[in-house]
């Protein structure tokens, strides 16, 4: 426990009440369960339910139009403009409630392991469970560190608080807004903790470009011969699982800068989703799910706590977040080398992928800026039977508040400069499209992944894909040729010729939307359909 006038400085929250700053996981568990905030897990881990609010509210996120920032942003569906005056008196109605409660908690961390391109972060929030959510997802500082911690953004974390759209200038009483002039977050009227971490990994996507730093949602491991990969995808292509490579020592799970140094970590920590989680599959994220420390949302167990991680009755989007140092094999820095190799993740539901194939430059390009997944009933509500086509841009487009070009021409000057292999790679369908075909085995994806990553996929022969340009490897030793050559898994040539010719005019239509900002070898590369 401080004193309020010292763990609320720099927020803006005058207050009298308790604050608890900077308690350890044992501190915000005790105050956790005193609160009834949430359970215990059988193993121990905190589970927490958000209510109405189980994933990102997308169309409530606002940012402010203040004159300094107004010409550099992307506004539009993503980046939604708040005015100046409106944030200002909402931001003054969320300090005066905060400060209104009999405690609070305020945990201080840092984003970005490396010290040269972090920030200084501090939460202020109403829940024990949201602080120790934050303590597991960024990185501590050593106890040192927080004499005279002075934050250079903060986060004003008010769940319970319902905005008036009538008065506030948001949509809803949810509202999730960000000054980068305020060097202020707000986000109030909701439960949802990935909240709190995407908002920072937002700022991080405004800061580090103009430091010649690429920002990037991408997962990233080491190799035993200290050679760093990356792997960008979106929500549920296999970044996370990919990722956590026995072989290989985890840096991070989901969000990375790449500088003219080197890849670093934002976060000290994983989000993990976990619906229908396998042991045998993903042995790490399962044990780190199941211990004292582990923060479980919307994950439902039985009265003794005992996990049933098939159930989504509370949402498709269960998630375990937990310290990085719960996998046992990890980069403890946050910190490693240049990429050698560059993987784009997708879980095409279509069925007409490769598991995978070799990008040139250029094709690399066309790919970070698709962003491609396809999404289907059994990951996501609301979908009907046809797999649906996702498109990104550069696997990030909601947390991206400048404009996609900026992150494709830095990702662009780093392979130019410095070098990558880089691979597209898909964790979808192959034999047919979703409820014909069969999920990509894992153990052959993993066998692609480590052949392309050890250098040896680099020296076999490839052939040309007809339909999307790709380069795919002629044969690799235990992994059959039909799995290689997505055609020849499907029964019907005809069936997987109409669907590969219908996702390749989705590529195009989705090129339109960026094609006016990129090279000419990055529009030589572009997915077309046939004259």
């Amino acid at each position: 426990m401080s004193a309020p006038e010292t763990a609320l400085a720099g927020t803006g929250v005058a207050s009298a009440t308790t604050v608890h700053a900077n308690l350890t996981a044992a501190g915000l568990y005790a105050h956790a369960l005193r609160r009834g905030e949430g359970r215990l897990s059988a193993e121990g881990a905190f589970m927490a339910v958000t209510g109405v609010h189980t994933g990102r509210s997308v169309q409530d996120k606002f940012v402010v139009d203040d004159p300094e920032v107004h010409d550099q942003i992307w506004w539009g569906k993503i980046n939604q403009p708040m005015a100046p005056e409106k944030f200002r008196g909402l931001a003054g109605k969320v300090r005066t409630w905060l400060g209104a409660r009999p405690e609070l908690f305020t945990e201080d961390l840092y984003a970005g392991a490396d010290p040269a391109h972090r920030i200084k972060v501090r939460l202020v929030t109403t829940n024990a469970w949201h602080a120790l959510f934050a303590r597991n997802m960024f990185i501590r500082p050593e106890r040192a560190e927080l004499e005279g911690f002075t934050p250079d953004f903060t986060i004003l974390h008010a769940p319970e608080y319902e905005a008036n759209p009538a008065e506030d200038g948001c949509r809803t009483s949810t509202c999730i807004a960000l000054s980068f002039a305020a060097k202020t977050i707000l986000i109030a009227g909701t439960s949802y903790a990935g909240e709190i971490k995407k908002s920072i990994f937002t700022v991080m996507n405004w800061l580090l470009p103009e430091k010649g730093v690429l920002p990037m949602h991408c997962s990233a491991n080491l190799g035993k011969g200290g050679d760093t990969a990356l792997f960008f995808g979106l929500s549920g292509t296999g970044k996370t699982t990919l990722s956590s490579d026995p072989e290989r020592s985890l840096i991070g799970d989901d969000e990375h800068g790449w500088s003219d140094t080197g890849v670093f970590n934002f976060e000290g920590g994983c989000y993990a989703k976990v619906i229908r989680l396998s042991r045998e599959a993903e042995p790490q994220i399962w044990d780190a799910s199941h211990r004292f420390g582990a923060v479980l949302e919307n994950v439902v167990g039985d009265e003794l706590g005992r996990l049933d991680l098939d159930d989504g009755s509370l949402t498709e989007n269960t998630r375990s977040c937990y310290p990085l140092d719960f996998i046992p094999n990890t980069v403890k820095a946050g910190r490693a080398g240049l990429p050698k190799n560059v993987v784009m993740l997708t879980a095409d539901a279509f069925g007409v992928l490769p598991p995978i194939s070799k990008l040139s430059a250029a094709q690399a390009m066309y790919h970070f800026l698709s962003g491609y997944t396809a999404r289907v009933a059994g990951t996501e509500k609301g979908l009907g039977k046809e797999p649906q086509a996702t498109f990104s841009t550069c696997f990030g487009a909601p947390f991206l508040p400048r404009h996609p070009e900026v992150y494709g021409k830095l990702l662009e000057d780093l392979i130019k400069r410095h070098g990558a292999d880089c691979w597209l790679v898909n964790t979808g369908w192959s034999g047919g499209a979703y409820g014909i075909g069969k999920r990509m085995s894992i153990q052959h994806t993993r066998a692609l992944l480590r052949a392309a990553l050890d250098g040896s996929l680099a020296q076999v022969e490839y052939v040309a894909d007809p339909f999307f340009g790709l380069q795919i490897p002629k044969s690799v030793p235990g992994i059959p040729a039909e799995v290689l050559n997505p055609r020849e898994a499907w029964a019907d040539k005809a069936a997987y010729d109409r669907t590969a010719k219908e996702l390749v005019s989705r590529f195009e239509a989705n090129f339109e939307t960026f094609s006016g900002g990129v090279s000419e070898a990055v529009l030589a590369a572009a997915i077309r359909a046939a004259a």
